[in-house]
């Protein structure tokens, strides 16, 4: 048996006074809750999740009703910028004689934007999936390192500290003979 008009805006008002109760953080079990007509506590658990509900279908709706105009629209102009994007038109010297015939590639962007607006809106395109591996493909390596070690693997660690070797007669440090 369907509900009568005066009926559901009681229900209405009921499940919007208990939503302003449940966001200021009253319990189920709050008194205040039992007042506006609930027999328990998992009544009005349930009277608002339905509501919830109610509304998530709504909002559905309302989507799906968007997305049908959009896609409408896109078909519209996708009909207009077609013909020029897919037939080749000719190219003409500078005489007016026809040397050729071409494409016409801002309709070619034209459509190639709108097909990626239609696969946009209507979630065709996959999220593209990216997974980080170690050496020849096998599980990446973790370990703790020092906050000295992370530092100096980012550059912003101390340099290091000049060496008191003994230079020769050109100038040169034990290091620079061992490279030579």
């Amino acid at each position: 048996m369907a509900w009568s008009k005066l009926k559901l805006d009681e229900v209405v008002v009921r499940r919007t006074k208990l939503l302003e109760l449940r966001r200021q953080g009253v319990r189920y079990d709050d008194p205040r809750v039992e007042a506006l007509g609930y027999s328990s506590p998992n009544a009005a658990r349930r009277d608002l999740t339905r509501a919830l509900e109610a509304h998530r279908a709504e909002e559905a709706a309302e989507v799906h009703v968007y997305r049908q105009q959009e896609n409408e629209r896109l078909d519209a102009l996708l009909e207009a910028a077609w013909p020029r994007a897919t037939t080749p038109s000719p190219v003409f010297d500078k005489e007016g004689n026809v040397i050729g015939e071409e494409l016409d590639m801002r309709a070619v962007d034209t459509v190639l934007r709108l097909m990626d607006r239609r696969a946009k809106l209507n979630g065709l395109d996959m999220p593209a999936k990216a997974e980080l591996t170690g050496a020849g493909g096998g599980p990446l390596q973790m370990s703790q390192a020092t906050s000295a070690e992370l530092e100096a693997l980012i550059g912003l660690g101390p340099t290091p500290a000049p060496s008191h070797e003994a230079d020769d007669e050109d100038g040169n440090t034990q290091a620079d003979r061992d490279r030579e």
